[in-house]
């Protein structure tokens, strides 16, 4: 049962990583790697864009790594005919610092209801260490009266 898939829409990181593009996700070299059965991966350099004032990972920077990856992991769950997700809550725990390279965020289900999905997204750097981990709610939506078919990107 473990390897069965909780997704709706099928997908890869390939086609994740063009939708992003002229996002966020994009401004702060945010990429996919992997579509699991049950849970999203998504990485992002620390530099420049990713740092803060000390040289190390900005928290802030690791909250939209998570937000990024739990909305898009929940958008994959959902009928996107009938339904849109937007995030509600997320909180973190900031365990350790980073200051190169790239940190992975790994979104798996907590709870997937008809009106929330609950996700928890632990950040590592390239040798598995718990950089952070978040607790990302995400809010579900009827699509009617928010946005016409095929408008959200």
């Amino acid at each position: 049962m473990a390897n069965e898939s909780i997704w709706h829409t099928s997908t890869t990181a390939a086609a994740l990583n063009e939708k992003g593009t002229s996002t966020m996700n994009e401004h702060l070299g945010m990429e996919f790697t992997e579509v699991g059965p049950n849970f999203l991966r998504i990485r992002m350099p620390v530099d420049h864009r990713t740092v803060q004032t000390y040289g190390i990972l900005h928290g802030g920077a690791s909250l939209a790594l998570a937000e990024t990856v739990g909305s898009i992991a929940s958008t994959l769950v959902i009928n996107p005919e009938t339904s849109i997700c937007v995030g509600m809550e997320i909180n973190a725990n900031h365990i350790r610092s980073a200051r190169s390279g790239y940190v992975y965020g790994t979104a798996t289900p907590i709870h997937l209801g008809g009106k929330t999905h609950i996700w928890e997204i632990r950040i590592t750097d390239e040798e598995q260490r718990l950089i952070c981990i978040c607790r990302h709610t995400v809010a579900i939506l009827e699509r009617a009266g928010h946005f016409a078919a095929g408008n959200a990107k």
